[in-house]
């Protein structure tokens, strides 16, 4: 039994373990095991799948449709997931824009977008960044400038995530050239199919397809779409990215990789003896697993007061920071585990007359490569800490 659960939330665990035993597709899990490539039609399967059992929008009120759990229950679901080899949730429209037009948005938004959200109808992804405001979001240059009853929408997001299987894509517009940088900025919603948007891939270094620029060009938005006040979207930008720094930490899924880079140095054998008995890197083993007991104590701190106090704060960079660079360590342990095995993209592969599985290709050079890209995006972490100084440490 595990002593720190109460028998309330031991009950929970085992229901959602028998619910994943039950209805996780064998071939959506073996695809995360291996670390290949989801499809849409595979993240659509899974999302509809917690969905009919309203399992799907983990931190929304009951009112909205969430499933009203305590955080030691978002914890829990979230390890069984990751145990399960189940894909993350997007987050875009559920832990991002949701919580948004919880929070900022009109009754008739709410009433037409969170329902579509839930149910697969919209696919959203992100108008933040652009070239040259990156980490520096507040120098944006997007304008859309109102005509009547609508925006026209001129300039360039860049790192767009997934953005080639979104509908609508949540911008920040800059609506008043006048004010100064954190000011004059709106939040507003755009249909992709809008004419005038253009859409091109960016290829990352290990071959993917990812991210995107998106270009404006003279498009039309009704000025509905306008979340929130006119020049106030400052805050509600604020506001969503305490929500995906909180994601981002990833506590479940560095659980799941540690447990796998202990049973990959268990099996390769250095100088005649298991790796994990090698005293460096049994070290760094250790270093990683205290320092991510840790972050799940802090991790659970932050929900239950976000919790009390309905969003948030700005200590989620803590989790932020240390998450991205936790799991940013496992990736490397295991790709040093590999060894020269680690060189080939997903699939088997082989080190002499040893044969590494599904979930040891996972950790390839490629998946180490992609992972440099988490302590940048969501504010880099050299940004996370700015904002700790200024914010609680008040410095």
């Amino acid at each position: 039994m595990d002593l720190s659960y109460s028998a309330e939330d031991i009950a929970f665990r085992d229901e959602v373990r028998s619910f994943l035993a039950d209805n996780m597709p064998k071939h959506i899990s073996d695809t995360v095991r291996s670390g290949g490539d989801l499809t849409k039609a595979m993240m659509e399967e899974w999302h509809a799948i917690l969905n009919s059992r309203g399992w799907l929008a983990t931190i929304w009120p009951v009112e909205f449709g969430g499933p009203g759990w305590s955080p030691v229950q978002k914890h829990i679901f979230e390890e069984e997931c990751c145990r399960a080899y189940a894909p993350r949730i997007l987050p875009f429209g559920l832990s991002m824009l949701g919580p948004v037009l919880q929070k900022f948005g009109t009754k008739e938004q709410q009433d037409h977008y969170l329902p579509r959200i839930l149910d697969g109808t919209d696919w959203w992804c992100q108008g933040y960044s652009e070239p040259g405001a990156g980490s520096d979001l507040a120098n944006l240059k997007t304008r859309a400038v109102r005509d009547g009853d609508e925006w026209v929408i001129n300039g360039q997001k860049t790192w767009t995530t997934l953005g080639q299987h979104a509908d609508w894509i949540f911008c920040l517009c800059r609506t008043n050239p006048e004010a100064k940088a954190q000011e004059g900025i709106s939040f507003i919603l755009v249909d992709m199919k809008t004419p005038g948007i253009e859409l091109r891939p960016i290829k990352l270094i290990e071959g993917g397809h990812e991210v995107n620029e998106v270009f404006f060009t003279d498009v039309r938005v009704p000025y509905g779409n306008l979340v929130g006040q006119e020049n106030k979207g400052w805050t509600i930008a604020k506001y969503l990215l305490t929500h995906e720094r909180t994601g981002i930490a990833g506590v479940g899924f560095s659980m799941q990789a540690l447990e796998e880079v202990k049973a990959l140095a268990r099996k390769v054998r250095r100088n005649g003896k298991p790796l994990i008995q090698d005293p460096l890197f049994a070290a760094r083993v250790a270093q990683a697993e205290i320092d991510l007991e840790a972050m799940k104590i802090t991790n659970l701190r932050m929900l239950f007061k976000a919790q009390q106090q309905g969003a948030p704060g700005p200590e989620t960079s803590i989790l932020k920071i240390k998450g991205t660079v936790i799991h940013q360590e496992l990736k490397d342990l295991a790709r040093r585990a590999l060894g020269p095995a680690a060189a080939p993209f997903p699939g088997h592969v082989t080190d002499g007359n040893l044969m590494f599985g599904p979930a040891d290709s996972a950790h390839n050079a490629a998946q180490y490569f992609n992972y440099r890209k988490t302590s940048i995006y969501g504010g880099s972490n050299e940004i996370q800490r700015n904002i700790l100084t200024k914010t609680m440490l008040e410095l």
